[in-house]
């Protein structure tokens, strides 16, 4: 397997961006080549096979859409009360608005997972490792709740980004950042 970094990060981004655009079947070691504006064959001296652009793809996708250091410090320093996690979820809507096409290349791969056991196997190992990482951190910084809370309040999240990510007409544009402040409100205990 070819070692350049710079090249595997520009395969996976044009892999997400495939993904977001074609779905899953159309993702193809060809298509990321043409997307990446790479030489043909470039992806698959990357990548073992299908199941590992995919499994790296999913990855990188959480590496896109890691919130940024400098504004979650921030954040962090306001009370860590129910305010706090409410600008933590505008945070989140915000930055998945910017990363549009990860995110509809997750949920592409979500879908995947549901046809092929070995996409699922990877995908539920990373998306657990990534909800069980955010369950602590939400416990280790003092928030307010318990692992119900994050788990509903994360439900709830997922819910509102898939309805506005695919059929942002149901809610309307206008309406998010009220019904985020009324999810938080709902689901987050006062501190």
């Amino acid at each position: 397997m070819a070692q350049n970094p710079a090249r595997r990060t520009a395969l996976t981004d044009a892999a997400i961006d495939v993904l977001a655009d074609q779905g899953a079947r159309g993702l193809t070691f060809r298509a990321v080549d043409v997307r990446a504006g790479v030489p043909a064959g470039t992806a698959s001296n990357y990548f073992a096979g299908r199941d590992d652009l995919l499994h790296q793809t999913a990855r990188h996708i959480h590496h896109r859409l890691t919130p940024d250091p400098a504004v979650i410090a921030e954040l962090l320093r306001a009370p860590h009360d129910r305010s706090l996690v409410t600008a933590l979820m505008h945070d989140l809507l915000r930055r998945i608005d910017a990363e549009r096409s990860g995110y509809l290349a997750m949920l592409e791969l979500r879908l995947e997972a549901t046809r092929r056991p070995e996409v699922r196997a990877q995908l539920t190992a990373t998306i657990r490792e990534q909800l069980e990482a955010n369950i602590a951190y939400h416990l280790d910084e003092g928030f307010p709740g318990d692992r119900e809370t994050v788990l509903t309040l994360y439900l709830a999240m997922t819910g509102l980004l898939v309805e506005h990510l695919t059929l942002p007409d149901v809610l309307g544009p206008d309406t998010l950042p009220g019904l985020v402040d009324t999810l938080v409100a709902r689901i987050v205990p006062e501190a």
